[in-house]
């Protein structure tokens, strides 16, 4: 995908046409896509760390208004 040096593409086909041309001329650089593996990585540390501190009462109070919700949404698809 083509980048502008701040990451985003122009939206005017003229600036997009300028981009174009100074990528290829090497006067300007694509921007490098982010990684997208340290999000997920983190969630997954992130959620057992979270579970592991939590007292058993709080994890109850979770699941029950989880429940609720899960209930009441099926309650109004019908």
């Amino acid at each position: 995908m083509l980048n502008g040096p701040k990451g985003k593409r122009p939206r005017d086909p003229n600036q997009l046409a300028k981009l174009m041309v100074d990528i290829a001329t090497g006067e300007t650089k694509e921007a490098a896509p982010k990684p997208k593996g340290r999000g997920v990585h983190g969630g997954k540390v992130g959620g057992a760390a979270r579970a592991k501190t939590l007292s058993p009462e709080r994890k109850t109070e979770i699941a029950k208004k989880a429940a609720a919700s899960r209930w009441k949404a099926e309650a109004h698809s019908d």
